[in-house]
């Protein structure tokens, strides 16, 4: 973190009213706000202080005695001043000005992202509202798909088939949960997730859709407990996996490998496409951005999708303390890097 960050935390902080909730949006919205205010004060910090500079200048250069003993003209008057008193006037107005501007640049921050805090609050509502119009009809498909299940003995070969049908529901429905926790600004600090086991559901889940692609998913197994809910890591290995298989050639291969580095934990998810083309690498997480699609050789268009996958990843993962970046593409294809804090991080 560089210094100007921290003042800026430092900032934040010292802004933030008693008893305010430590929701992420607000929190960023705060820094933004601390950000913008301090440059601004910065900016009219300096141009005070270089007002008062060239007033300090010009009396010195009255003071120089080729001044004091030039010959007045008709025209000309004299005013005789305290330098001492001349100086703490100076500062004194000098600082009042500084100080001003400070609270005048505040002010203007806090109007100028006030349009985006509205914005993130119609955002959060509207997740809230879908998320919470979903909960019922899953609540049912859930309660079918276990009469279903009822229904089918254990020796019917069809009986696995409903298993996963019930344990998708039961994801599905935690996906809706999770949404509504994020939406109200509630989250557990001391929620962990089984890296092993979660690169096995994902494994599992996703191996039917590398079979509709003609693509076969190699996932290595990995043990580390990482400072995240479950359901946020699930989202976030699914949409780098079924990104990648998107973007995969047919007969091909995508592949999730672990690496540590030092208290953190780094997934690879490795393709065999033709890279990220058409759009800066670093743009595929904004949201709604789009490279050049796909071409599936041997099948009928395009792979394309909305933009949102890799923008909800990123958000998840920074929420948590990590990051997700593109480590290399090019024609031989794409790794994308998921950094995750372990649950022994001390961050």
């Amino acid at each position: 973190m560089t210094r100007w960050s921290a003042l800026v935390d430092a900032v934040a902080r010292w802004s933030t009213p008693p008893g305010a909730d430590d929701d992420p949006d607000q929190a960023a919205l705060r820094r933004s706000v601390a950000d913008i205010g301090l440059r601004v004060a910065l900016v009219s910090a300096a141009l005070v202080v270089s007002v008062i500079a060239l007033v300090v200048v010009y009396v010195l250069w009255q003071l120089t005695p080729e001044q004091q003993h030039e010959p007045s003209g008709p025209a000309d008057v004299h005013i005789t001043l305290d330098t001492l008193d001349l100086g703490v006037a100076v500062l004194g107005v000098g600082g009042f000005a500084v100080v001003l501007a400070g609270f005048a640049s505040w002010a203007i921050a806090r109007r100028a992202v006030r349009p985006l805090a509205e914005a993130a609050r119609v955002q959060r509502t509207f997740v809230a509202d879908a998320s919470h119009e979903l909960r019922t009809p899953l609540a049912v498909l859930h309660a079918r798909v276990q009469q279903l299940a009822r229904l089918t003995p254990t020796a019917d070969p069809r009986r696995p088939v409903v298993d996963a049908l019930g344990d998708d529901s039961r994801v599905l429905i935690a996906i809706t949960e999770d949404l509504l926790e994020v939406a109200a600004g509630r989250h557990d600090p001391t929620a962990v997730a089984d890296l092993v086991s979660e690169l096995d559901t994902v494994r599992r889940d996703l191996a039917v859709l590398a079979a509709e692609h003609d693509v076969r998913l190699d996932v290595e197994p990995a043990a580390a407990t990482i400072a995240m809910p479950a359901t946020h890591l699930r989202r976030c290995l699914v949409a780098l996996v079924d990104n990648a298989l998107g973007h995969a050639r047919p007969g091909g291969t995508v592949r999730v490998t672990v690496d540590r580095a030092g208290d953190d934990v780094v997934v690879h998810v490795l393709d065999d496409g033709p890279g990220i083309t058409g759009i800066d690498p670093e743009r595929v997480f904004d949201r709604f951005a789009h490279g050049t699609p796909t071409v599936r050789p041997g099948r009928a268009g395009t792979r394309t999708g909305y933009g949102i996958g890799l923008a909800l990843v990123r958000e998840v993962v920074v929420r948590a303390g990590g990051s997700v970046t593109v480590a290399d593409t090019g024609p031989s294809g794409t790794d994308f890097a998921l950094r995750l804090p372990t649950a022994e991080d001390p961050r």
